[in-house]
């Protein structure tokens, strides 16, 4: 077992003395994040961080994640049951407006929780990184339809987020990305192309994965202009909000690396049977 001790005395003192978190209490939405309830938040998020987190990361850099002839991905054992514990105990939307069913808290105190759960297990923390991305995306740049179908279970950690951006002869030069997305005439797009070094790409902690895809339309500029964003779930979301029939993606393989085993970093196959449905986020090659 990893004898993990969250900073929380530090963390406290970082906020108080350095970020100034009685300062940002004049900020009318953080009026609440008094010091004496962040402090026993920490304290709490520390606690169940060390108990339920921390002891998975031996095993799981062990034990690994595993792909399954079918395509889906097998995490290590403990790593559900954890996760869904993580999802119940609300410390996932710290930073979200209560809306959302965030609790509505500085993006700072959300950060330490994060990096309580990144020095805890580092592999088991991406996930939840990862997801936080995809719903500020949606928050920033989504439409009134796809906040109300995605953000609520992405911001609670329900269903996961993943950024889908490298492809094997692109490497770090996002601007020669290839993968295409073509209207489908009903405001929908076909993506089809491969993409490397997906990190959370596929796994059993959810019933749902959205994946936010970099492609290009027909008509795109070269180079880095010409690239556009797009929703690509695993499942189609039905009208009830229930996650529907199987979108056109795949996990091809889990890459192999030297450490972080738990983290399945996939390689995505976009378009196998025709073409897989996705949402243009924000405007066309921005």
């Amino acid at each position: 077992m990893t004898d993990y001790r969250p900073p929380t005395r530090d963390m406290l003192f970082t906020l108080s003395e350095v970020i100034d978190l009685e300062g940002l209490r004049s900020i009318p939405k953080f009026a609440h994040a008094e010091e004496d309830i962040v402090a026993g938040a920490l304290e709490e998020a520390g606690r169940f961080i060390a108990d339920v987190v921390a002891p998975l990361a031996r095993n799981g850099d062990l034990q690994g994640s595993v792909r399954n002839e079918d395509g889906s991905v097998t995490t290590p054992d403990g790593y559900r049951e954890a996760y869904a514990r993580l999802v119940e105990s609300g410390w996932l939307g710290a930073a979200f407006p209560e809306e959302w069913g965030g609790a509505g808290l500085p993006l700072t105190v959300a950060i330490a929780v994060q990096e309580m759960i990144t020095s805890a297990d580092m592999a088991f923390s991406l996930c939840p990184m990862l997801t936080y991305g995809a719903a500020e995306m949606l928050i920033e740049h989504g439409t009134d339809e796809q906040r109300a179908a995605y953000l609520e279970k992405l911001v609670s950690g329900e269903w996961t987020g993943t950024m889908v951006l490298t492809e094997a002869q692109a490497g770090s030069d996002v601007g020669a990305v290839t993968t295409r997305a073509v209207p489908a005439g009903d405001g929908t797009y076909r993506i089809t192309g491969s993409k490397i070094y997906i990190t959370w790409g596929e796994h059993d902690l959810t019933e749902n994965i959205i994946h936010l895809v970099l492609a290009r339309t027909p008509d795109a500029a070269p180079g880095t202009r010409g690239i556009s964003t797009f929703m690509v779930p695993k499942y189609l979301v039905n009208p009830d909000g229930t996650p529907g029939e199987r979108n056109d993606v795949t996990c091809v393989s889990i890459e192999h690396k030297l450490g972080i085993n738990a983290s399945p970093t996939c390689v995505l196959s976009f378009g196998d049977r025709g073409g897989a449905v996705g949402e243009l986020i924000g405007e066309e090659q921005r």
